[in-house]
């Protein structure tokens, strides 16, 4: 059902606007909304004061986005803080901010150091004994890295080097950590410049040096490197300190200050929706009539007589909508999914949830109609609704795909069903109403039946719909609704369902209505009727999906014993299965819905509802209520 909407008004002296404001806030059941200025009574325009506040708010979260994604801020929200913490929250955040800037940029830099000090140690210890110590060598010395750790590129190298020098060289490799292949070259140091041009035109690169090195060869640096690998680890170790320190300081407050400042934007934004004079102000909004008596309450208790909060007449409001709650009982909750998949229905008129969860899960059924299929089903939605949390999409459709399977057991029994003809072939189950896999015209009268009442029902609330401010329309539907009862009965006493002398008075009432129908919703009011009675033929659908999900089931089997390799036989089958069930999950649902949107919906449903959204508190996105 749509809750009963009261529009209330909240009247008061001036400086009592933002006090007032906060009270509404803590309420939280009031959507507030424009008040129409008159005479003294105008809009309340932010000033430069707002202004300003706004923007350091503004400020404050973008300080404590960024100090979020660094730190694990606490969940505890603060409430109504005073303006000075604000502030207090402003600098703080600011200065940690460019703290942590400041850490962050030296930790990578000192990062970078310790990954070229590991890497020029690791080369060292690859190639103890071969590094030139300097002071006299023979030797001139290159330490190289080559990308990839391919045997061909050392060759090729081997291969360039004897024909620019000979064999008077030294080559050694030893692969690293990084998954480069570090080597070590020795030459004569006459034959350094036509080496030097020859690892330029291959690009091989030599391992670089670290600043400060002084000339000094590799092997000479290893103890100092050493050392300042140990020195970087412990300024690693004092800066993450620091930043510890720093997440200490303001985690604790991260929570509650994006909550307040959250909080106290929508109280400046809520401002802006009010009116007032020199001396006095008025906030109008809607709240569930259930929740007028507790912001009634708490108005008085807070702030006395000063402040009136009243009711306004349904005539005042009249040429306005109000905003759409639904609410149902427990078990069809659930099926407001299906419902506010499609514009929600205007206030006043009525919330289709009911219905849908009666008769989707009956198509559903009716479609799918398997015992087994449907203990399948059922397990897919416990497991869906074991990770959904209360109240998630996730729950609401693991609770809609349960009611779905409990109807297609149910029809599953009925038709003597279980993956297909098993039941009959395994346990001897036999049809207890109908035979889907035979009873084809047994089936689609059963299916267009249950139509009819699915659109005849459609058509009554229509009717009621309309009663309501539109007695014209109410006449017209209430012609249509009358003239679908008499073709029925006609069609009936045609078959001799019903005595043929019902057939006289049904077809002498439908003359009657023609007409009727014609004034009341104009020449085009019996194209709208035949639409009306191909909707109900509409409903045949059921029976094709159900009778072809059968036949499947039962070729799957036929095919599983025709095969000679009962392993292959079994693979088969449940493949076939496995197929049938996909699409028994897939038909239904798709067509279940589009009976429901197009032609039941389409009878009385009037969309254009307003979703309620009522000024309270801020919430984190995704939490809970």
């Amino acid at each position: 059902m749509i809750l009963p909407m009261i529009r209330a008004r909240i009247l008061g002296p001036r400086e009592d606007l933002d006090a007032v404001i906060g009270a509404v806030q803590d309420v939280g059941l009031l959507q507030l909304s424009e008040v129409h200025p008159s005479g003294a009574l105008r809009p309340v325009e932010p000033d430069a004061r707002d202004a300003r506040e706004a923007r350091h708010l503004r400020a404050l979260l973008r300080d404590v986005d960024v100090l979020a994604a660094r730190f694990a801020p606490s969940p505890s929200p603060s409430k109504a803080p005073a303006p000075a913490a604000f502030a207090t929250w402003l600098r703080q955040f600011r200065r940690v901010r460019r703290d942590v800037e400041r850490l962050e940029a030296k930790r990578r830099a000192l990062e970078e150091e310790r990954t070229e000090t590991a890497r020029l140690l690791e080369f060292i210890r690859a190639f103890r004994g071969l590094l030139p110590s300097g002071g006299g060598t023979r030797t001139h010395g290159y330490h190289l890295v080559l990308r990839g750790q391919d045997a061909s590129v050392v060759a090729r190298l081997r291969e360039g080097l004897a024909q620019a020098i000979g064999n008077e060289f030294v080559l050694e490799t030893a692969p690293l950590s990084s998954g480069e292949l570090a080597a070590v070259l020795l030459v004569p140091p006459t034959d350094a410049p036509r080496v030097e041009r020859l690892l330029a035109q291959a690009g091989v690169h030599e391992l670089p040096m670290p600043a400060g090195s002084g000339g000094k060869t590799l092997g000479q640096l290893g103890p100092g490197l050493a050392a300042r690998r140990d020195a970087l680890d412990a300024e690693l170790a004092t800066l993450e300190r620091e930043r510890a320190a720093l997440s200490a300081e303001v985690g604790a407050n991260l929570g509650g200050a994006r909550a307040a400042a959250e909080d106290r934007l929508l109280g400046l934004a809520a401002r802006e929706k009010a009116a007032a004079t020199s001396r006095s102000f008025v906030l109008e909004g809607w709240i569930p009539a259930a929740g007028f008596p507790r912001l009634t309450q708490t108005i008085a208790d807070r702030f006395g007589p000063r402040v009136v909060v009243e009711s306004v007449a349904r005539e005042d409001w009249q040429g306005e909508s109000a905003p759409v709650v639904l609410t149902n009982p427990r078990l069809f909750r659930p099926f407001e999914t299906i419902t506010r998949m499609v514009p929600l229905p205007a206030y006043g008129t009525i919330d289709p949830t009911p219905f849908v969860a009666v008769f989707f899960p009956m198509f559903f059924g009716l479609i799918l109609g398997d015992i087994g299929y449907g203990l399948v089903l059922a397990i897919m939605a416990l497991w869906l609704r074991h990770g959904g949390a209360p109240g998630s999409t996730r729950r609401a459709v693991a609770e809609v795909l349960g009611a779905a399977a409990a109807f297609s057991v149910a029809f599953g029994i009925v038709f003597g069903e279980f993956f297909g003809d098993l039941g009959l072939r395994w346990f001897g189950m036999r049809p207890l109403l109908l035979d889907r896999e035979h009873s084809l015209l047994s089936f689609l009268a059963l299916a267009v039946a249950i139509g009819a009442v699915h659109i005849i029902l459609g058509l009554a609330l229509g009717v009621y719909n309309a009663s309501r401010g539109h007695p014209r329309q109410a006449v017209g539907k209430g012609a249509s609704l009358v003239m679908v009862l008499l073709i029925i009965v006609v069609l009936l006493a045609a078959l001799e369902v019903l005595p043929r002398g019902f057939m006289t008075p049904a077809v002498v009432g439908l003359l009657v209505l023609f007409p009727v129908l014609i004034l009341a919703e104009g020449i085009i009011a019996p194209i709208e009727f035949l639409s009306t009675l191909s909707n109900i033929l509409s409903y045949a659908r059921i029976m094709a999906l159900g009778t072809a999900s059968v036949m499947m089931a039962v070729v799957a089997n036929e095919l599983a014993g025709s095969i000679g390799s009962v392993l292959v036989g079994v693979l088969f089958a449940l493949l076939f299965h496995l197929v049938n069930f996909a699409l028994g999950i897939f038909a239904p649902t798709i067509h279940g819905l589009r009976l429901h949107y197009v032609e039941f919906f389409g009878k009385f449903h009037s969309p254009g509802g307003q979703a309620y959204r009522p000024f309270s508190h801020w919430r984190p996105s995704g939490s809970a209520g």
